[in-house]
């Protein structure tokens, strides 16, 4: 009996052991997240940020159209068509998953459109005027803040409770003053919010600034003697801050000190599938950064792709 009873007890772990051993080699042979992931021909990239899951949104500067793909796939399809009634640009792009809105940035239209983040439908547009390029934004609770790249300000659109979408006409404007001197050039370009404070990159300065922004006072964070010039998109994760060099291929690490007085050089993060990058997002532990490819013609056939980087250096 005993016997018997052994036997019965072996035959259905071993049949477990059989079935677990089937199905071991098609988990491990799950493939990986791509390292390059091919946008439309001529879609000609700017900005880029995460959305719901693994998605992305990447905006068209050829056309003001939005692309939402899947990092994890590396599939995706046009989301927001382009205007061709009323023409716009797609530069810095940001979702909000608070509110499940697109912001996106118009450079040289002067406006700001917000559309649903799950449907793709427009939602309002902010006209800023005088305008000279709306580069990047960022959103927090109380507002959308704006850089522009000509002009020494921020374009304010204040947010009511629960973010609520002011009129058209509520939108305001905040001077940037204190250590910050814009030069010819781009100036500010990315931005960021940090414990409280907003960060800006100037471009062709190669400074980082924290930014009051209540008053729009603007304090240049100690580097240790680094620069980055040709910044262009920044990222804060944690206590992290990426910047994104776009000319130079690279994204700059730092960690972000007591204050965000100064800043600790980390090191650059690299690939050869960066061509011009601009922004980068954080999705399931990788940064994914769009090429723009600046300095090659954009055609119906030009190649664009967002390329999968590591997160520290």
């Amino acid at each position: 009996m005993i016997r018997r009873f052994r036997n019965l007890f072996t035959v259905p772990v071993a049949l477990a052991l059989s079935i677990a051993a089937a199905v071991a080699p098609a988990a491990v042979a799950a493939p990986p997240f791509p390292d390059r992931i091919d946008l439309p021909n001529g879609w000609a990239p700017e900005g880029i940020t995460a959305g719901p899951g693994t998605t992305v949104f990447v905006g068209s500067l050829a056309t003001g159209a939005i692309w939402q793909g899947d990092v994890r796939t590396g599939d995706g399809s046009v989301f927001v068509q382009p205007d061709v009634e009323h023409p716009f640009v797609a530069v810095g792009t940001e979702y909000d998953p608070a509110t499940d809105r697109l912001w996106v940035a118009g450079g040289p239209t002067g406006q700001v459109r917000v559309y649903d983040g799950s449907s793709g439908e427009l939602l309002e547009t902010y006209t800023f005027s005088p305008a000279v390029f709306l580069n990047d934004l960022v959103v927090t609770d109380d507002a959308v803040y704006v850089t522009d790249s000509g002009i020494q300000q921020l374009d304010v659109i204040p947010l009511g409770p629960g973010g609520e979408l002011p009129d058209p006409d509520d939108v305001e404007t905040l001077p940037l003053s204190g250590d910050i001197e814009f030069q010819q050039g781009f100036n500010t370009n990315g931005i960021e919010e940090a414990r409280g404070w907003l960060i800006v990159v100037q471009t062709n300065t190669g400074q980082l600034f924290r930014v009051d922004p209540a008053t729009g006072e603007a304090t240049e964070i100690d580097l240790g003697g680094e620069s980055v010039t040709n910044g262009d998109g920044l990222l804060v994760h944690g206590s992290t801050l990426y910047v994104v060099r776009n000319q130079l291929n690279l994204v700059a690490a730092f960690k972000l000190g007591p204050g965000l007085e100064s800043a600790t050089f980390l090191g650059n993060i690299t690939s050869a599938g960066l061509a011009v990058p601009t922004t980068v997002a954080r999705v399931a532990g990788s940064l994914y950064a769009v090429n723009a490819r600046f300095g090659t013609p954009v055609t119906p056939d030009t190649e664009y792709w967002i390329t999968r980087l590591p997160t520290t250096p």
